[in-house]
């Protein structure tokens, strides 16, 4: 007995002596007990059409096969080829989100803004009551041609008579989020919202999160999303799995996000080396959606309201018919 109990005590007193193991942390994704992933629930293959003046997109929100996902309500994958570009065009009652992802773009408008769009930057245009836009891309021997996304997010009622506005940020003002640490697989570039304690500048009018979400390597994450959020993905390149299901998403499918109020984000894994996917989520508007072209209202008589006031060049579109963009008539 006095042995055995010897024995033990000599067993004790080496393992007091040896440190314990050392996990990387980084090396796992910080999910919690309590998160809950969201689920496809649609998927749609956005196809490349031709738009504009001789550019091409691929458009999934606001096409046939997916035309009402509140507050969002076109999003489309552009390629502007030389040549090319979307001259002097009017915009009421929405924001428009430009997020460039290769080459870069000049804009313009009638209130007096203009500026360019590097890759890697955004523009976060909130047209309000009126506003007269041009974007027209930037093209250099040996440089790629502008390539990049725009999204349309409805306005709010109470926003869409206010004055127009602009946020910007260049590539290197907008902040990165490493989910599983800087040495982990996954980046996340936080062009508006939260993740992973990280928060962007840009203030949008009404709830709206707006993720670039590069895989470095194979990895996974988990990004919350606020309950009750309409919410999508956009894969860019390579493969992805979203939630409990193994079926990988390819590129320039837009997938449609699960709701439930027992949802807490999404749990993305990416396959193989450089998957990237845009992830939005928005609030949304309990308010009815009546869109010709470029104007996005509530009701037809708004509608009709502002083809008057266009017409009139009055209420926001006072230089509709004096005002040409220089980057679009040299």
């Amino acid at each position: 007995m006095f042995r055995i109990a010897l024995l033990s005590l000599v067993v004790v007193t080496i393992l007091s002596f040896i440190p314990p193991p050392v996990f990387n942390r980084n090396s796992f994704p910080k999910m919690s007990t309590l998160d809950v992933s969201r689920e496809v629930v649609k998927k749609v293959l956005a196809v490349e059409t031709p738009e504009g003046a001789g550019a091409l997109v691929r458009r999934s929100i606001g096409s046939m096969n997916l035309r009402n996902l509140t507050p969002f309500l076109m999003l489309d994958h552009f390629h502007v080829s030389r040549g090319a570009g979307f001259p002097d065009h009017p915009h009421r009652g929405q924001a428009t989100v430009t997020y460039m992802l290769e080459g870069s773009s000049k804009h313009e408008d009638s209130a007096g803004h203009k500026g360019t769009i590097e890759a890697g930057g955004v523009q976060w245009m909130c047209a309000g009551k009126g506003i007269i836009h041009a974007e027209m891309p930037i093209h250099l021997d040996g440089a790629p041609d502008p390539r990049g996304l725009q999204l349309w997010v409805d306005l709010p009622r109470k926003f869409k008579m206010a004055d127009p506005t602009y946020q910007e940020l260049g590539p290197d003002q907008i902040p990165t989020a490493y989910p599983n640490g800087p040495d982990g697989a996954v980046l996340v570039k936080v062009i508006s919202g939260k993740s992973h304690g990280v928060e962007s500048p840009v203030r949008p009018l009404g709830g709206c999160w707006f993720f670039h979400v590069i895989f470095k390597n194979e990895g996974a994450m988990f990004q919350d999303i606020p309950s009750s959020w309409t919410s999508f993905i956009y894969v860019l390149k390579g493969e992805i799995s979203i939630g409990s299901a193994p079926s990988p998403h390819a590129a320039f499918h837009t997938l449609v996000l699960s709701s439930n109020v027992n949802e807490t984000g999404v749990s993305i894994t990416g396959h193989g080396e450089g998957s990237e996917i845009i992830l939005v989520a928005g609030e949304p508007l309990d308010q009815t959606v009546v869109q010709y072209g470029p104007f996005v209202m509530t009701s037809r008589d708004e509608i009709q309201e502002t083809l008057i006031d266009y017409q009139m060049g009055r209420n926001g579109f006072e230089k509709a018919h004096t005002w040409n963009s220089e980057i679009a008539h040299k």
